[in-house]
This record gives C-alpha cells, sequence and structure tokens, in this order.
C-alpha cells in the first residue's frame, strides 16, 4: 500500500520536490509514495482526485497552506487540520444561512482520519471558494463556524477519502492572517518552508 500526496500547487511543495528527486509533473509515482497536484480550488481538486484516487492508497496527506483566523497563532505554524468544512455550501434563506445537510442534499462536515501519530496542533479548517477578505465576512465566518484556518481545497481531499474509506491528513502552514488582502503582511516563503521541512520528515519516515 501507498500513501497519496495531495497538494494544489508545485510551489507549495517545491522544497519536497527537491528532496525526493522527483521529476517534474502533476502526478508522478515513486516506490513509497505518489504525488499528486490537482491545481486550486475543490472542483479541480475533486477531478483531479476522480481521476487517481483508489484503494492502492492507505493514506492520503493533503499538504498546503492557509490562511489563519486566530492572531495567537504565528505565522509560519503548521497545523494538524483535523476537521474541515464546506462553508458556502448550502443557502441563504434571509440572514440564516442553511448549510447542504440542513437541506438534506448531503454533509458539509468532515473529519481526518488516521491512524499515524502527527505531532502537530489540531485545527478547525473550512474550505472556501472565494478567500475571505471584508471584515463583514470574517465575523459572520467567526459566529457561524469559529474556524481556525481557511484553505480552498481542504475540505473536497476530506470528501474523496471519505468515498473510498481510505485514511486522511490535512497539514497546512499558516501564511497569512485572514483579513482585508494585503499581502504585503503574507509569509509565504517561511510558511511553504516550514511546510515541506514538515513533509520531508513526514513521508521519510514512513518510507
Amino acid at each position: 500500500m501507498k500513501t497519496l500526496v495531495v497538494a494544489a500547487t508545485k510551489a507549495e511543495l517545491t522544497f519536497f520536490y527537491q528532496h525526493f528527486n522527483l521529476p517534474e509533473g502533476d502526478f508522478i509515482e515513486s516506490k513509497n509514495f505518489d504525488l499528486l497536484i490537482t491545481g486550486v480550488g475543490m472542483v479541480a481538486t475533486a477531478f483531479a482526485l476522480g481521476k487517481h484516487l483508489s484503494h492502492k492508497y492507505d493514506l492520503v496527506v493533503n499538504f498546503g497552506i492557509a490562511g489563519a483566523f486566530d492572531r495567537n497563532i504565528a505565522l509560519g505554524t503548521v497545523l494538524n487540520i483535523s476537521e474541515d468544512t464546506f462553508a458556502e455550501l448550502g443557502a441563504e434563506n434571509g440572514d440564516e444561512f442553511l448549510t447542504i445537510t440542513d437541506l438534506g442534499f448531503g454533509e458539509n462536515h468532515y473529519t481526518a482520519k488516521t491512524q499515524r501519530k502527527v505531532g502537530l496542533p489540531l485545527a478547525k479548517g473550512i474550505t472556501m471558494n472565494c478567500v475571505t477578505g471584508s471584515e463583514k465576512s470574517i465575523q459572520n465566518l467567526i459566529e457561524r463556524l469559529n474556524p481556525t484556518t481557511e484553505s480552498m481545497e481542504g475540505a473536497a481531499v476530506f470528501y474523496a477519502a471519505k468515498q473510498l474509506n481510505i485514511d486522511c491528513l490535512q497539514i497546512r502552514s499558516v501564511s497569512n492572517y485572514v483579513e482585508p488582502r494585503n499581502k504585503d503582511n503574507w509569509k509565504i516563503g517561511p510558511a511553504i518552508k516550514n511546510l515541506n521541512d514538515w513533509a520531508i520528515s513526514f513521508i521519510g519516515e514512513m518510507n
């Protein structure tokens, strides 16, 4: 059995590629793990996993960067996203938001599943089509879901793994705080370095 490493972009795993001497490509097969670059967003992620995820894998690990709602978390911190929610999947009923679960059409909340020790702080994520950049949206999400982080792919990976009953982890490094968009405040470089250091160690120990 093998591990499937999943990321939205090659840039998020640039040092991982270098460490394991991986060739360029969006789907790379190696002896002990395969690597899938899905593209950004839950639709691209679901399509890519639909093509490549199968029962030859016993673990899926989604790596990426994320925005944090909690400013007590230092930028660059690597987190274990233990649960994730499709935050926008549902319907508005006036000022009330009805989830797809409320509507009776499926699930909007998913949890990580693994027997492996991870040793990282646990965090609650949300998955968005449109990343949050206004004070009003931030407050609405905090009141409704109280998330720690947001990404554009996480819950889609959990969803796909659950359909095949395959263990799944989501590991994210905090690159920015969720706030009105200000790229000067982002720390993408250190976040990617810390993420890759952890990913190299974790995947290396499994081989």
